[in-house]
């Protein structure tokens, strides 16, 4: 949006959506300091979300959160378990799951 862009098409907005629309909300306003201090706490996040094929590690971190249940079709596939630990630090850094 810095760039001139008028919004977001963003997959980690399923986990983080007040987040993300504050981050709008912030370049929209002009105050690029507020969205780069947001965009800061979601980094990892946005780049552990794509850890896997779109949208494995979203369907597996909204499981984390409680929110759906990891019952998936082909052609997903549950999450590697190698990258669970890294899905599950991502949304604690942002902000979407507590620590356990």
């Amino acid at each position: 949006m810095a760039l001139g862009a008028d919004g977001i098409i963003s997959v980690v907005s399923n986990a983080v959506p007040r987040a993300m629309s504050e981050l709008a909300a912030a370049c929209l306003r002009g105050d690029f300091a507020a969205a780069r201090a947001i965009d800061a706490t979601l980094a990892l996040w946005m780049q552990t979300a794509f850890i896997e094929s779109n949208p494995i590690p979203a369907k597996a971190g909204m499981a984390m959160m409680g929110k759906l249940r990891e019952n998936l079709r082909l052609p997903l596939v549950p999450l590697a378990d190698k990258h669970r630990a890294a899905v599950r630090a991502a949304l604690e850094r942002a902000g979407a799951l507590s620590s356990q």
